[in-house]
C-alpha cells in the first residue's frame, strides 16, 4: 500500500530506489563478566577492534578525498578518528574492562552513555548533535568486536538505485555507501548534523527526522526520496514514479544550467549589483568559493579553530590559518568573526557550567571575560590583515561598553605589534553582528562606533521568539516570517543604509531561495551563505525586479497575520 511521510529535507534532489534497511539494534549488547585469566585476551580484543576501526576510517578518508575536493567531508572522518584516541571514551572503556571485568562491548556502550549524557547538557545545537558522532564511533567498534564488518548494497540492474533506511547514519557510512546508493532516509537527525552536511557535499538526496520510518518499512520496498520537499513516498504507483523521474531529469538539467552562472555577475533586472559572499569554517572551504566564484568570505567562523581540541591554538597557528584563507581569497574580502565560544561549549578541555548558557557568558561576553585569549586572536588577525582584504566582526553585541572594550583591546594589540615592528593593516575595518533584539532596536550605538554590520538571523530569530531551534518540542515556533522578526531585519537594513553603513545577512535566511526576494525587497544588497547555495540564489537575483519588489515588500511588512505574510512572500515570485 502506498503512503507518504514527511521529514526534514537536508540534501536536495530526487532519489528513486529500493529500501535497504540498516539495523540500529547493534548497541543492544550482552553483558557478562570476564574471568581474570581471560582479561588480557579481552583487552587485546578491545585494542584490535580500535585498530581495525582506525584503519577503516583511514581508508574512508583516502576514498573521500579522492571522491570529493571538499575537505569538510574528510574533516568529519578525522573527528571520529580523534574520538578513537579520546581518553574520555576509549581509555575509560578500557579501564572498565580492566577494573570491573566487563566484556568489551558492554564497557564501550556504558562509557558511551556517560559521554552522550554530557553532550545532551550542551545548549548549542551544533555541538549537541555531536553526540551522534560518539554513538557512530562506538557502533563501529562494537561491529568490529562482533566480527560484523557490514556490507554495502549491490548496484541494481533495472536502472533504479538503492535507498538506505536507517535509524541514523554516520558520515563515514554515508561516504562508504556513496557509490552504491541513490539517497537515504533516517529516523533522527538535523540539518546541522555531520551526516546531513556530508550528504549535501556529495550530492546525495536525503531526509532525516522521519521518526519510526526504519520500523515501518520492509526490505526492497520501492521508495521515492524528495530531498527538496522532505517527502518520502513508499510503494508509489507507476504514474507517480513516472512523474518523479521527469522531475529528477528537470532538476539535473537545472543544476547543469546553474554552473553556467559561475562567472555571471549577480545583478537584478534593473542592473543593481548584489554581493554574494560565502560562510566558511576554515581554509578547506575556500575550494568551494573558487568553484562558485563567490565575491568573498562574509563569515569565517573562527571558533572552529578552538573547539574539538585539548589545547588552545597559539598566535602563530591562528595567524597561519587566517593568512591561508586571505591568500586563497586572492584579494576578495574576508570577514572573520571573532570566536563565538560560550559557557555551553568545551574550550581546551575545560567545561563551564551555567544555569542558562544561551543567555550567559558566550560570544563577545566570553571574549571580554578572557582578555588574554581574545588578545591573542586579535594579534593573529591583525598580523594576517597585512596579506589581503581582511575585516573582523564581533558576535552578539548588545551594549555600547562591549564595543568600547573590544576596540580598546584591538588598539592594545596594534600598539604591541607596532613596538615589535610587525606589519598589519592600520585601518582594518571592525564590524558587529546584530543577533539580539536589543542590538536591532538600538543601532545608533553600533553605527557610531563600527564600520559595518552583519545580521545573524539564526540567533536573532531564536532570541526574538524565545525559541530554541534545536529543541524539537518547540521547533515549529521557530519562524523566520514572524512579523516581529521581519520588522527587526528590515529596520536594521534601512537604518544602516541611511547611515551609509554596509550591512549584510549571514544567517540561514540568506541562503534560502524562499527568502531571497523578500530580503532584496527590504533593500539588502549583501548576502552571505553556504557556498553550495550561491548559484541558486544568484539565479533568483538575476530574475528580480526591484522596482516591483520594493513596494510589494513594504506592503507585506505592514501585515501582522503569519498566514497572510507567508502568502504574500510566495506571491513575490509572481
Amino acid at each position: 500500500m502506498s503512503f507518504t511521510v514527511h521529514g526534514l529535507p537536508v540534501s536536495q534532489g530526487i532519489a528513486i530506489g529500493y529500501a535497504h534497511l540498516v539495523s540500529h539494534a547493534l548497541l543492544e549488547v550482552n553483558h557478562y563478566q570476564i574471568a581474570a585469566r581471560h582479561l588480557k585476551a579481552e583487552l587485546e580484543r578491545f585494542d584490535t577492534a580500535v585498530e581495525t576501526v582506525e584503519n577503516e576510517l583511514l581508508a574512508l578518508r583516502v576514498s573521500a578525498t579522492a571522491a570529493s575536493p571538499h575537505n569538510e567531508v574528510s574533516a568529519f572522518i578525522d573527528l571520529q578518528r580523534m574520538m578513537l584516541q579520546d581518553p574520555v571514551l576509549v581509555e575509560a572503556a578500557r579501564e572498565k574492562i580492566q577494573e570491573h571485568h566487563y566484556n568489551a562491548e558492554w564497557a564501550l556502550v556504558q562509557q558511551m552513555e556517560v559521554v552522550v549524557e554530557q553532550f545532551r547538557q550542551i545548549e548549542d545545537p551544533y555541538l549537541r548533535e555531536r553526540q551522534a558522532d560518539v554513538v557512530q564511533v562506538v557502533e563501529r567498534l562494537v561491529k568490529a568486536l562482533l566480527g560484523d564488518p557490514g556490507h554495502l548494497p549491490n548496484r541494481r540492474k533495472d536502472g533504479l538505485g538503492t535507498v538506505i533506511v536507517a535509524h541514523d547514519l554516520s558520515p563515514a557510512d554515508t561516504i562508504g555507501f556513496r557509490n552504491h546508493i541513490a539517497g537515504f532516509i533516517t529516523d533522527i537527525g538535523g540539518s546541522t548534523s555531520h551526516t546531513a552536511i556530508v550528504a549535501r557535499n556529495l550530492g546525495i538526496p536525503a531526509i532525516v527526522g522521519l521518526r519510526h520510518i526504519r520500523d515501518l518499512l520492509r526490505a526492497n520496498e520501492l521508495i521515492i526520496v524528495d530531498g527538496t520537499r522532505g517527502i518520502a513516498i513508499i510503494d508509489p504507483d507507476e504514474s507517480v514514479i513516472e512523474e518523479y523521474m521527469l522531475r529528477r531529469a528537470a532538476l539535473e538539467l537545472e543544476r547543469s544550467k546553474l554552473k553556467r552562472l559561475r562567472d555571471t555577475q549577480a545583478a537584478t533586472l534593473g542592473g543593481e549589483v548584489i554581493q554574494l559572499l560565502a560562510n566558511i569554517s576554515g581554509p578547506q572551504d575556500m575550494i568551494q568559493i573558487k568553484e562558485t566564484n563567490a565575491d568573498g568570505v562574509g563569515l569565517f567562523r573562527t571558533e572552529f579553530l578552538f573547539i574539538d581540541r585539548d589545547t588552545l591554538p597559539d598566535e602563530d597557528e591562528q595567524y597561519e590559518i587566517y593568512r591561508s584563507v586571505i591568500k586563497a581569497a586572492a584579494g576578495k574580502p574576508v570577514t572573520a568573526r571573532t570566536f563565538d565560544i560560550g559557557a555551553d561549549k568545551t574550550l581546551a578541555g575545560v567545561p563551564r557550567n551555567e544555569p542558562n548558557p544561551a543567555l550567559g557568558l558566550r560570544a563577545v561576553r566570553y571574549s571580554l571575560a578572557e582578555p588574554k585569549i581574545f588578545l591573542t586572536q586579535l594579534r593573529a588577525l591583525l598580523r594576517a590583515s597585512a596579506h589581503g582584504n581582511l575585516q573582523i566582526m564581533i558576535p552578539m553585541l548588545a551594549h555600547a561598553d562591549e564595543i568600547e572594550q573590544t576596540l580598546k583591546l584591538i588598539e592594545k594589540a596594534k600598539e604591541e605589534l607596532r613596538e615589535e615592528k610587525i606589519k598589519f593593516n592600520e585601518h582594518m575595518p571592525v564590524g558587529g553582528m546584530v543577533e539580539v533584539p536589543a542590538a536591532a532596536l538600538a543601532l545608533g550605538m553600533f553605527i557610531r562606533r563600527l564600520d559595518f554590520l552583519s545580521i545573524g538571523t539564526n540567533d536573532l530569530i531564536q532570541y526574538t521568539l524565545a525559541v530554541d531551534r534545536g529543541n524539537e518540542s518547540v521547533g515549529r515556533l521557530y519562524d523566520p516570517l514572524h512579523p516581529a522578526v521581519l520588522k527587526l531585519i528590515s529596520g536594521t537594513v534601512q537604518t544602516a543604509q541611511r547611515a551609509e553603513l554596509p550591512v549584510s545577512v549571514c544567517g540561514e535566511m540568506a541562503g534560502s531561495s524562499a527568502y531571497t526576494l523578500l530580503l532584496l525587497g527590504m533593500g539588502l544588497k549583501s548576502f552571505s551563505m553556504h557556498p553550495a547555495r550561491i548559484l541558486e540564489i544568484k539565479q533568483h537575483i538575476l530574475r528580480a525586479d526591484l522596482a516591483e519588489l520594493i513596494p510589494k515588500t513594504q506592503r507585506l511588512l505592514k501585515l501582522d497575520e503569519p498566514a497572510r505574510i507567508r502568502e504574500a512572500v510566495e506571491k513575490l515570485e509572481g
